[in-house]
This record gives structure tokens, sequence and C-alpha cells, in this order.
């Protein structure tokens, strides 16, 4: 078993337990969980010290998951996830079976389909989607490699990835959208 598949698995197993991990994303170094275990995602909010108000985003590792988590696709997001150049994430009107811990006070929740091996390899071992929120305590830089994560939150999770550890390549947080069910179109983050 290759060194990438064998981490993911232990990733996957800590989550099964409730777990929270930190490793590295198709942007940032992140902090996630199980995207269906409330109490998981309440250990994140606690853990980067953040208001539960500021909803998380979720990653998908393919089309069906997406279909499968996300309630009213509009056709459009189809093609602006096709045409995105750098990692995109959508906001959308609703999620089906998510935990409520990890949506937005107006039940829309933020969902990036990554083409990042590591992370669809997550998704796709764990059979749901992942949480991705930046590996930093609220206020703070979001960790663009490994050595720029905080103590604090290191010790705080129950798996930390060796995968791209001494990567120091710099990568950017996701563009973020609004896509409403009518498909009017609002940039949160260019």
């Amino acid at each position: 078993m290759n060194i990438m598949r064998q981490e993911i698995q232990e990733a996957v197993e800590a989550m099964r337990r409730g777990g929270v991990i930190v490793y590295p994303t198709d942007t940032v170094w992140g902090i996630g969980c199980d995207a269906t275990c409330g109490a998981a995602v309440k250990r994140i909010y606690e853990l980067k010290k953040r208001a539960d108000s500021k909803a998380l985003i979720t990653l998908t590792g393919s089309l069906a998951q997406l279909e499968r988590w996300v309630d009213g696709i509009p056709d459009v997001a189809y093609d602006l996830i096709e045409a995105a150049v750098r990692p995109l994430t959508i906001v959308f009107d609703g999620a089906r079976g998510l935990a409520p811990e990890l949506l937005a006070p107006d039940g829309s929740v933020g969902v990036r389909l990554t083409r990042d091996p590591y992370c669809a390899g997550l998704c796709e071992a764990l059979g749901r989607p992942v949480v991705s929120t930046s590996a930093n305590v609220s206020g703070e830089p979001s960790p663009a490699v490994f050595t720029e994560i905080s103590r604090e939150i290191l010790q705080g999770a129950d798996f930390v990835a060796a995968y791209r550890r001494d990567d120091m390549t710099r990568r950017e947080p996701s563009s973020v959208i609004k896509l409403g069910a009518d498909a009017t179109i609002k940039i949160l983050r260019p």
C-alpha cells in the first residue's frame, strides 16, 4: 500500500471515530472532520476559537457526492466547476444530511469539489464530505505550508497528516461564490 493511501486510511479511521484531522488541501493546510458529525464540527469551532455563526466549508471528491449532499444544484454550477482554473467553493442554498452545525444561519452550505488526489481520496474513503477550514486560530493567517500551523492546532487534532509536510509550495484560499437557486451569482471572495 502506498504511503498516501495508508495515511488516508488512518485519517478516515480518526474521522469515523468523530475525530478532527489536520491535512493538506488543494488550497491551504486545513482542519477537517466527517461533515455529517455534529460533535466533530463543534470541536473544530472550539479548536479554531471561531464563532459558530461563521459557516465552514465542505469538500466533496466527485460530482456524485456533490449531488448526494447538496439540495437543488443549479445547472450553471456544473459549468462553473468545469471552467474553474483554481479551487472554487460554491455556496449553495441547501444541503441534505450534513451536520446542522456546518450550515450558515440561512441553511446554505459552502462546498468545493476538490481535484486534489489526497482530498478526493479522503472523501472517497470516508464515503461522505469532509469539512475543510484553514488550520489556524480564527483571526490568524491561514497556513499555506505545514510549518505555519500553530502548536495549539496540531495538539488539538486526533490525526495530523505527514503527507506534503515538506512541500513549501504556497497555495491560496479558494475563490468563493454564492449561487442562488435562480442561478444568480454573487462573488464572496475573488
